[in-house]
Order: C-alpha cells, then sequence, then structure tokens
C-alpha cells in the first residue's frame, strides 16, 4: 500500500521527486516545476489550491538535502 502524498509532508514529496526525477540539477529547478511535478505524483491527494511558495520552498530544502547528503 502506497502512502498518500499531502503538502505537509514535503520530506515525503521530496523523496518521491527524488525517485522520480534522479540525477537533475536543483539548482536550475524552479518552484514551478516543483509544483507541477508534484501534483503529477501518482500519490499525491492534496488540493493543488492549497500550495504556497512557503511550502513549494520546503519541498525543495527537502530534496536539496536528500540528494546532497553530508
Amino acid at each position: 500500500m502506497s502512502v498518500q502524498l499531502y503538502w505537509d509532508g514535503s520530506y515525503e514529496i521530496a523523496r518521491h521527486l527524488l525517485a522520480a526525477h534522479p540525477g537533475l540539477e536543483l539548482k536550475e529547478v524552479t518552484l514551478q516545476q516543483i509544483y507541477e511535478w508534484t501534483v503529477a505524483l501518482p500519490d499525491f491527494a492534496d488540493d493543488p489550491a492549497l500550495v504556497n511558495d512557503e511550502l513549494l520552498s520546503a519541498i525543495y530544502l527537502d530534496w536539496f538535502e536528500e540528494a546532497n547528503p553530508l
């Protein structure tokens, strides 16, 4: 059973985006792209209208940290 994704689960969304877009140069990714890719995830179950830049930035930061471990 897969986990449904919601805007407040930035870490889980970031992990799914990392799996869906491996090797991506994150410095070139826009918040609009993060939004589009997130709502396109098969397990995304939240209302797309509830997004804001703060949520998208949190996803970006979690994705960056996950893709670039210390």
